[in-house]
This record gives structure tokens, C-alpha cells and sequence, in this order.
């Protein structure tokens, strides 16, 4: 049959089959637009998520799925993060001292549940090395003795700078078939790590496996404008939960409740510790040690101390 003749080769309306593919091949014949390439695709991804949803409202089935639109959305935007936007923050990374025994070594991997952990040396900030649990289980599952230095077992991970693009580590990655970046701050200290996983969950999404705990909530209302947290938290995710968006104003560049109370106090605090936020909050250290802050107690201004939202 002639295209001409075919009954949905106008504008490719009508059924959802196909009609993504249809719409993205227009935008390439019609090349006089001002906008990018990349908004045409997210316009015409949102256009053929709503003619899909009515589809499926009328009992049709769509062609793509709403994963399947999700992963598209991810996908455009996944070039826009850089190295610190999806690693894993320093006070989360698991590490090995270079001078733990190698019992300490086959323990830390056995509670963990971790294939790749990075080797420190005195402080996380001196990375040195990773080690990988494939060394490991060979001498355990042979009963053979380890070397007298486990060290010489280690790997190199990669070193990338923060302001790295994810979809440049991601082929630093592939190129070096190294799963594990260790990210660096302007000092060249050890900001955060990542892992070829969470590049991957920044396209499909959260990533679960068998070692995975259940989650556990961040960020739990007490009643009377009191809050406890995990130091971990984000601060956009405390904003939105406590109905106040001032407590994530912050000029320095952090991201968690914890990060927030170490410039609020200039220095590790302690627990008992109360810190005063600029917007009237008080920040109350509940848990922790000399290196960090692991959970904290929020208590709503005085004069605006409402019961949480709903």
C-alpha cells in the first residue's frame, strides 16, 4: 500500500502504536526549530504519554509502558549530572583500614555484603586502593594462607574530580573496566564513591537485591514539632516533610541534615549538641561520634510549633 494511502500516515494519531517513533522521525524532517533536540524528544515523549493514557483509558494498550517513558525521561537527563550528584556521600562509604587484619578484612565483606570496598590508608581521605571480594573468597573456599600483606591483593579504582560528568565516568568505566570511582573534592579528598549501579539507577531506577535491607524511614514526626533523623537525609526531602523549606536554605554546598550540622557548628559536633539554624529550627544531635553526626533531633521554631502535616 502507498504511504499516501495508509490511514494513520498523517500525523501518526489515532493509534498509539508506532506513534513515539512517527513523532521523533518529524522532528528530523523539520529542521528550522530553534529548540534543542533533547526538548523536542522530552515534548514529544509527554505528548505520547498523555495520548497513551487515554488510550488505556479506552481499553488500548499503549506501546511503551510507563517504565518504559520513565527510562526515556532518565535517559535525556542523564548527561546533566555530574560526579557528585550520584555518588554515594562520604559518611555512607564502607572502607577497609590498610592496617585492619585479615580477618577484619573477611568480616567487614561477610556483614556488609559489598563486592568492592575502597582501601584507606590513616584517613578515607588517602585512598589507596580497593579491595574485591573475588580476591577474598578464593583462600577462604581453599583454606589456603593469605599473603602476609593483603594489600598486595588490592585493585586501583578510578579517581574522578566532582564536576566530572556522570555519562563521562560511566565510560571511564567501561574503557578501564573498573566498577568502582572514588570522587574527589577540590582538595583532593575523598568526597564520595561510585559504583557502575548507581550510574545504571540514575536510567532505571532504584536497584534491589537480595542484600538490600528494607528501607527504613529517614525522617520520623515525634508530634509537638519534633522530628528525628538520620543524619543521612536530604535536606529537599526534610523541607518537604516537615513543611518548611527555609531548613534546607544553606549557602555552603551540601545535600544532608548531617553536612548541614557540621557548618552550622564549624566543626564535628558532638551528641547534646543543639545548633541554631538562621530560620529559628534547632537542630539537636542525638547520635554520633568524633568523625560524624549519625542522627539528629529537629524541633520547629517556638512560635510556629504546629502539629506536622498530614
Amino acid at each position: 500500500m502507498p504511504e499516501s494511502s495508509r490511514p494513520d500516515s498523517g500525523n501518526g494519531e489515532g493509534d498509539s502504536s508506532g506513534g513515539l517513533l512517527k513523532a521523533i522521525r518529524r522532528l528530523f524532517d523539520n529542521g528550522e526549530s530553534d529548540t534543542s533536540l533533547r526538548a523536542q524528544l522530552e515534548e514529544v515523549i509527554d505528548e505520547h504519554a498523555e495520548d497513551q493514557h487515554g488510550s488505556e483509558v479506552e481499553g488500548e494498550k499503549g506501546d511503551l509502558s510507563p517504565l518504559e517513558l520513565t527510562m526515556l525521561r532518565n535517559l535525556l537527563h542523564f548527561s546533566e549530572h555530574d560526579a557528585d550528584d550520584v555518588a554515594i556521600p562520604r559518611g555512607e562509604i564502607i572502607a577497609l583500614s590498610a592496617d585492619a587484619t585479615w580477618d577484619e578484612v573477611v568480616a567487614a565483606f561477610a556483614e556488609h555484603g559489598h563486592s568492592r570496598m575502597p582501601i584507606y590508608r590513616e584517613t578515607l581521605d588517602e585512598v589507596i586502593g580497593m579491595m574485591h571480594v573475588k580476591d577474598v573468597f578464593p583462600f577462604l573456599a581453599t583454606g589456603t594462607t593469605p599473603p602476609s600483606d593483603w594489600t598486595s591483593l588490592m585493585r586501583q579504582p578510578l579517581y574522578v574530580p566532582q564536576a566530572r560528568g556522570a555519562l563521562d565516568v560511566l565510560a571511564d568505566m567501561r574503557a578501564s573496566r573498573t566498577h568502582l570511582a572514588i570522587v574527589l573534592d577540590e582538595f583532593s579528598g575523598t568526597d564520595g564513591i561510585i559504583t557502575i549501579e548507581d550510574l545504571v539507577e540514575e536510567i532505571v531506577g532504584e536497584i534491589e537485591d537480595e542484600h538490600d535491607e528494607a528501607p527504613i524511614a529517614m525522617i520520623t514526626p515525634l508530634g509537638d514539632g519534633i522530628w528525628d533523623a538520620d543524619a543521612r537525609a536530604e535536606l529537599d526531602d526534610v523541607a518537604e516533610i516537615v513543611g518548611d523549606s527555609r531548613i534546607a536554605e544553606v549557602e555552603e554546598a551540601v545535600d544532608t541534615l548531617g553536612g548541614l550540622a557540621f557548618v552550622l557548628a564549624e566543626q564535628v559536633p558532638q551528641p547534646g549538641a543543639i545548633l541554631e539554624h538562621p530560620s529559628g529550627w534547632q537542630i539537636e544531635v542525638t547520635e554520633g561520634d568524633d568523625t560524624h553526626v549519625t542522627r539528629l533531633r529537629l524541633h520547629r521554631p517556638a512560635a510556629e510549633n504546629k502539629e506536622e502535616p498530614e
